[in-house]
């Protein structure tokens, strides 16, 4: 499923959510400028092993502190795919959650939906994962946007997505939307603990964490509602 647009309206123009945009993009031209981009990934992303050692291979001599990995790697891509589908997800759901926040709140609720979900993938990984999976990169802005869709979920669940279903373009309100990607997210969770080889490269933790930060502290940063669906 490839969501298109909502069916909500906002007050202003989304600045913040458009700087996020800008800045991710900004940040994945510079991952590929050069010819650098496998540098760039090793040195700059978040790494489970620099929290609780040992980290092998090349994690080993690249890895920053865990503290500027998590944020530095939350503007960071593994390739088009990733960086396009996140920020059209971002896009979509973002303008809304920022109208209800306001600018500033949403920029500090975006980044801690992203540390939200750095902390619980790191979490998982090291006490199911040895020393070799803790040494994997980990990079994107899926942590924070799933922040992003868990407060969408609470605010807007009968706004209506455009969405992209094989040949078919339907309309699929958010509740459904979003209730499917979040059980998908439990799915692929429970698939990698059972198979950590199965995962397929993707954090679910991370989104785990970024949405259930989102669904339990939407309402702290809320300062009003959006706009009704039109």
């Amino acid at each position: 499923m490839l969501p298109l647009r909502d069916n909500v309206p906002t007050r202003s123009f989304p600045i913040v959510t458009v700087g996020l945009i800008v800045a991710n993009f900004l940040v994945f031209f510079w991952e590929l400028s050069g010819g650098r981009f496998d540098q760039h990934v090793l040195r700059y992303s978040y790494y489970p092993c620099s929290v609780e050692g040992p980290c092998v291979g090349p994690a080993a001599n690249h890895h920053l502190p865990f503290w500027e990995g998590a944020f530095s790697s939350m503007f960071m891509h593994a390739g088009w795919v990733h960086i396009l589908g996140n920020m059209l997800f971002l896009w979509i759901f973002g303008n809304n959650v920022e109208d209800a926040m306001g600018k500033v709140r949403f920029l500090v609720f975006y980044l801690c939906a992203g540390l939200a979900a750095t902390a619980l993938q790191t979490f998982v990984t090291l006490h199911s994962s040895g020393a070799a999976g803790a040494s994997v990169p980990n990079l994107g802005a899926s942590g924070a946007i799933a922040g992003v869709l868990g407060a969408y979920f609470v605010l807007l669940p009968t706004a209506k997505v455009l969405t992209w279903v094989g040949f078919f373009l339907v309309e699929i309100r958010a509740f459904w939307f979003l209730g499917i990607w979040f059980v998908l997210q439990a799915i692929t969770g429970n698939l990698q603990i059972a198979h950590p080889e199965a995962g397929g490269g993707v954090a679910a933790f991370a989104h785990i964490g970024g949405a259930a930060f989102g669904l339990l502290t939407v309402n702290l940063f809320r300062t009003r509602r959006p706009l009704e669906p039109l």
